[in-house]
């Protein structure tokens, strides 16, 4: 075998095991396992092994960039700081941006991530063509997904439907959209059904970014998704408005989701930062209820959305650390419901971007992070760090755990 990971612990309810890799692949799973000569050898020491963190949500095309838009007090500064900023934004740029990012996922333990990009007649294609760059240069660790959609609207911005076409047939695998921005949202509805149907490909959308608890946008969505026969194939992300109903509305919208099988994105930091800012006391929350639209049957997700810029002023990289924030939010304490967290970063946010399961397994493709934790639940409780990340078999990341240096009594 190329590589051993030794006492890795693939399943918390059982013991630990040595994960043989040869040629990108798993090649056994047991314990004990013998090493030739020339075999790489680690140590997992405990820690819990699975196929990595799946960010859904992100936006690397406008990351990193405070330094020339200022953190926003709302969506709508936040998007007017953006637009303006995006002027000056070359794919050279873009490209350094995103692979600072890049990096900062792979050292937190992702392997697979979507990223939304901007597409319009200010940016074209430059955030396109940067986010490609860097998706290229950072294959080593991760794989990287193209969303292309029009954040400042789309009938409202005359070009920016042929520059959406022109990404789709130059690379982009997913198509967005963000219907609040536009001057007739309906209208944009329409034209991105006609135009993923035309594609064939999957729909990922920015919906309901407020508090409105009004959830026609959403009956919208449903019907065409229903007209199109497009289930399983619509994501909506933020949808903050979900935040705002009462059991009465929420659980039966839950319902119809899963039946038209339209998934949901949480994005946990960016709209706790920018939802309910116009309340002197009592600030809501305002992050949509995604661990109860689970309980429903709706593919859910959580994910960073963005990092360092107006929308979004903090930000690692870390999808568990989205996770840990969100049962915070959601006052998740339970095992179960830790364990639905930890889901919607790893193996139910694979669900949603309608990709295979990534299981560790013999014969599966030896992609996969070790976490100082036991299990999924410990993860998510204590923010555990990775400390080896494999892709394709390929080591990626190391990060040996601390070593403490006590002193004794006579010393102190």
């Amino acid at each position: 075998m190329d590589t051993i990971i030794r006492n890795a612990v693939t399943d918390p309810r059982t013991g630990r095991v040595d994960i043989g890799i040869r040629d990108g692949r798993i090649a056994a799973l047991a314990p004990g396992l013998e090493a030739d000569a020339g075999t790489a050898i680690h140590d997992a020491g405990g820690g819990f092994a699975f196929a990595g963190f799946v960010e859904t949500h992100v936006h690397l095309d406008k990351a990193c960039i405070l330094d020339r838009a200022p953190a926003a007090a709302d969506p709508a500064a936040a998007i007017s700081g953006v637009r303006a900023a995006k002027r000056d934004f070359t794919a050279e740029d873009v490209q350094a941006r995103a692979e600072r990012v890049l990096d900062m996922m792979i050292a937190q333990g992702t392997t697979l991530l979507r990223t939304h990009v901007e597409v319009d007649p200010v940016v074209g294609l430059a955030g396109l063509r940067g986010v490609q760059a860097a998706a290229a240069s950072r294959a080593w660790g991760i794989e990287t997904e193209i969303c292309v959609f029009p954040q400042d609207g789309l009938t409202n911005l005359p070009g920016t439907e042929a520059l959406l076409r022109q990404a789709l047939a130059q690379g982009a695998t997913v198509l967005g959209a963000c219907p609040y921005t536009d001057s007739d949202p309906m209208a944009q509805l329409d034209i991105l059904f006609a135009m993923a149907a035309e594609f064939d490909v999957d729909l990922d959308m920015h919906l309901d970014f407020d508090l409105d608890p009004n959830l026609s946008t959403l009956e919208a969505v449903i019907a065409r998704t229903e007209a199109q026969g497009w289930q399983d194939r619509v994501t909506l992300g933020h949808v903050n408005r979900l935040s705002a109903v009462g059991p009465e509305a929420l659980h039966p919208m839950f319902d119809r989701l899963a039946a038209a099988g339209i998934a949901l994105t949480a994005l946990p930091s960016t709209d706790l930062f920018l939802m309910g800012g116009e309340a002197d006391k009592c600030m809501p929350r305002g992050v949509s209820p995604v661990h109860t639209g689970c309980t429903h049957g709706v593919r859910c997700s959580l994910a960073t959305n963005n990092v360092l810029n107006p929308f979004t002023p903090f930000g690692d990289g870390s999808a568990l650390r989205m996770a840990h924030l969100y049962a915070h939010i959601a006052r998740i304490g339970d095992a179960d419901g830790l364990t639905t967290c930890f889901d919607m970063v790893s193996d139910g946010a694979t669900r949603l971007m309608n990709r295979p399961p990534r299981p560790i397994e013999p014969g599966a493709p030896a992609t996969l992070v070790i976490l100082d934790a036991t299990s999924p639940v410990d993860a998510v409780r204590r923010l555990t760090p990775p400390l080896l990340a494999f892709h394709h078999g390929h080591l990626t990341l190391t990060n040996p755990r601390p070593r403490l240096h006590p002193r004794g009594p006579e010393s102190v």
